[in-house]
């Protein structure tokens, strides 16, 4: 990190980092460094097993005061911020009061379970493909439409009151420009609305069919707009002067901009509280037979970028279990030490399916599962375990998206908290046999909508000035023999098949029909 700025003559972009378990606020300089960094946790509820919920309010509070914050302590005043970016945790849905601004209900988080079973209704009823095909998007709880649904038909009222224009739905995008915008701007980023299953991602609108399928009234629904571009205004009484909000995208998709995988087949994979692998593939969304999504990248300047991605539920939320769930250790980064410690994983295999299995497989009723123990086996293998189930997961995804492309990819660019793990980096090259490469700025995430901000207004001329700012910390070569290669893969595989289908659909206590 440089050094603190100590000049109101400086211009910097504010991006706010709104993510599942914390937000933050950083402030970037024209050379992409970090000038200033604030972060604050918020709680998580699980009211139910399978359900996850986030106080909408928290999420605003925390938010607010983080900006204040990396403002205050590093010296800047508001009218040095040349432009304010927003990233987000993507398919949490919130549900509020137009009038009154207040949410009626806790978001529903992208993790959450809940809409399950409706969504194993409507595959049944035959409508998977028309949904893959407008939107992009397997018929999975994750994504925001359900969740809506499931708001609107649980609230007394609440779908009389949305048909009559009173309540407003957003993503967190939305709920945080709704709110910095002092309730003037009801809006969403392209990138955003392609994860709700109500937008056709070839019209690039919200689709009239899915939405009577769903029983979602269009006045409910944000306005969609450019990922770059003058979208709103943070009101003045919030940092002290107002400042143009212009740039907002999904996290996955910020942090593919931020790492400059800018043209097509370029590929990067997050390692957040779940794992996120993005490739791009140009100006037209590619159907995956692979159980991918195809989902848009960013809309800018009158053009759309298209990316792939498959989606693993338990990334660095492994490891948050075996601290918090487990107490195995008492701070995440012990995990690499006490991995390291063991020369291999002893045979043991961790299927972290806790919320389900996601991409290629998309089993919701998969549970997470430990197998392979012997009497030998100590912590040190679980940890192994577990920080190479982050790898397998990643791998299962990439195999498939090469298959989808027909490309082979030269290198896989990583960020996110757990890419600060050398050996699970290693590992992850070996498993994969291409180079992987951790960037200098992992924090791609808030620097990807600090570059799409920052573009509409001139702070950065054009996506070439940005590849020339991206540089490499590190790169993990591949080592491992194909042999070995080929039998861990097939010992991943039967752990997989051994966690699938472990719940019942309505079988179970708390299962996800609730």
């Amino acid at each position: 990190m440089s050094n603190a700025p100590n000049s109101s003559s400086r211009q910097f972009i504010l991006a706010l980092d709104q993510g599942t378990t914390s937000s933050r606020a950083i402030l970037f300089d024209r050379s992409g460094s970090i000038c200033g960094l604030a972060q604050q946790e918020f709680a998580q509820h699980y009211p139910q097993p399978g359900w996850v919920e986030h106080d909408a309010n928290e999420i605003w509070q925390t938010q607010l005061a983080v900006a204040r914050a990396v403002l205050r302590e590093n010296h800047v005043p508001a009218s040095s911020i040349a432009a304010v970016g927003i990233t987000n945790q993507r398919e949490t849905t919130v549900l509020w009061d137009r009038a009154t601004g207040e949410p009626l209900h806790n978001a529903i988080v992208w993790q959450d379970r809940r809409t399950a079973a409706y969504c194993d209704e409507l595959i049944a009823a035959g409508h998977a493909e028309l949904f893959r095909q407008r939107t992009g998007l397997v018929l999975d709880a994750y994504f925001s439409g359900t969740k809506l649904k499931w708001l609107l038909d649980h609230i007394p009222g609440a779908r009389a009151r949305a048909e009559r224009g009173q309540l407003a739905f957003g993503t967190i995008d939305s709920w945080l420009a709704w709110k910095l915008s002092a309730g003037r701007s009801h809006v969403t980023d392209a990138s955003n609305a392609s994860r709700t299953l109500l937008f056709n991602i070839r019209r690039r609108c919200w689709d009239d069919e899915l939405l009577a399928l769903l029983d979602i009234p269009a006045t409910v629904l944000p306005t969609v707009v450019d990922s770059s571009a003058p979208i709103t205004t943070v009101d003045a009484q919030w940092l002290g002067a107002p400042v143009p909000i212009t740039g907002i995208a999904g996290d996955q998709q910020a942090a593919t901009f931020g790492q400059a995988c800018l043209t097509h087949g370029m590929a990067k994979n997050t390692y957040g509280t779940g794992c996120f692998l993005l490739m791009n593939t140009g100006e037209l969304p590619m159907p995956s037979t692979h159980r991918m999504l195809s989902t848009v990248g960013w809309q800018r300047a009158g053009h759309t970028t298209y990316l792939l991605e498959g989606s693993v539920f338990m990334g660095g939320a492994t490891v948050q279990w075996l601290r918090d769930g487990l107490g195995m250790i008492t701070h995440a980064n012990e995990i690499e030490a006490l991995a390291a410690s063991v020369p291999d994983n002893g045979g043991v295999y961790l299927v972290p399916a806790h919320t389900g299995l996601g991409a290629p497989h998309w089993d919701p009723y998969a549970r997470g599962a430990l197998l392979g123990m012997t009497r030998g086996t100590t912590r040190a293998h679980i940890a192994r375990a577990a920080l190479e189930a982050i790898a397998f997961q990643s791998a299962e995804v990439l195999h498939a998206m090469q298959k989808d492309s027909g490309e082979r990819l030269s290198e896989l660019r990583v960020d996110g908290g757990a890419a600060s793990n050398n050996l699970l980096l290693q590992f992850q090259a070996d498993l994969l046999g291409v180079p992987v490469v951790r960037p200098r700025i992992t924090e791609t995430t808030a620097l990807g909508a600090a570059y799409l901000a920052g573009l509409a207004v001139g702070f950065w001329q054009d996506e070439t000035e940005l590849e020339t700012l991206w540089r490499p910390e590190r790169r993990f070569e591949p080592a491992m023999h194909s042999e070995q290669r080929t039998a861990l893969i097939a010992h991943w595989r039967r752990a997989v098949e051994r966690s699938r289908n472990w719940v019942e659909p309505g079988g179970e206590a708390g299962a996800e029909t609730g």
